[in-house]
């Protein structure tokens, strides 16, 4: 993430945590006011009533996430996971229930005013097995094959560097090991101007790629079983307000925008290791 790139998201995100901790809401996502509806296409009805019960009311209103990671990463008891990006700790304290107390769930932020959010938001949901570190999610401060499960909930979007964040993540997984990710895609060829604008609109500063830029990336990266599952698509109507209040002729870009751009589940795995391949690979 370049640092102008990262000053940005530290803001933005900081002020979310404040805003959700003083008992606001966090969503927003732009200057627009229509952007900041109380109904928002992007985060509308991402968790269901069983999961926000168990949850502080702070956590909930600090998620900026596009998805629910943690309802299909298929985590299993005893498992290691990382949250990418972890914000107010929603995934985290949802992923170390479902890990149980044989397995631990880390979350990653690299904001302050996050990590207080998320310390005290986990202490108010009295779940034990989780820990939260400052750092980026191009530099993970976990060692070579330490995790079973890498989950993030419309962040990687938000790096200037995914090539690094990919690589990262493929470091910390375990052979075998799963990346499930729900992110931002753009699905095909979009005009540059109108992808940005539109881009604006999902996440501020999104910088969300094709969808067969992620999946070149994963492979670059050494992932195998690659998939992209569309989980909510937008529609040019979900923008409306948001581009027009931006001066954008919405009825005339409509037919290049409908359905290109969708949040969705992207699921990599690392290989099994074949042989031992050092330190910490043959558990």
């Amino acid at each position: 993430m370049n640092t102008s790139t990262r000053e940005v998201v530290k803001e933005k995100y900081g002020e979310a945590a404040r805003r959700a901790a003083a008992g606001g809401t966090s969503i927003c996502c732009g200057t627009s006011a229509s952007c900041c509806a109380e109904v928002d296409p992007i985060t509308k009805d991402l968790y269901d009533e069983s999961q926000k019960s168990v949850l502080p009311e702070a956590a909930i209103r600090a998620s900026l996430g596009c998805g629910n990671p943690t309802a299909l990463a298929e985590l299993k008891p005893g498992e290691v996971v990382l949250d990418l990006g972890s914000g107010g700790g929603i995934d985290v304290l949802l992923s170390a229930r479902r890990v149980g107390p044989t397995g631990k769930a880390y979350g990653l932020d690299m904001t302050d005013d996050m990590l207080a959010l998320a310390h005290e938001n986990q202490k108010k949901a009295g779940v034990e097995n989780v820990e939260f570190l400052k750092g980026e999610i191009e530099s993970i401060p976990l060692p070579d094959n330490s995790v079973d499960v890498i989950i993030s909930n419309c962040v990687i979007n938000l790096s200037a560097d995914k090539d690094k964040v990919l690589h990262e993540a493929f470091r910390v997984l375990k052979p075998g090991g799963r990346l499930a990710v729900s992110d931002v895609v753009v699905r095909g060829n979009v005009p540059d101007e109108i992808r940005q604008s539109m881009l604006l609109w999902v996440g501020c500063i999104a910088g969300a790629l094709r969808d067969y830029d992620y999946v070149a990336k994963l492979t670059k990266a050494g992932f195998e079983a690659i998939d992209i599952e569309p989980t909510r698509v937008y529609t040019i109507e979900d923008a409306r307000a948001f581009l027009s209040d931006e001066g954008i002729d919405v009825d005339a870009i409509a037919d290049q925008v409908e359905g290109k751009f969708i949040s969705a589940f992207v699921r990599a795995t690392k290989p099994a290791a074949s042989s031992c391949c050092g330190s910490g690979c043959c558990a």
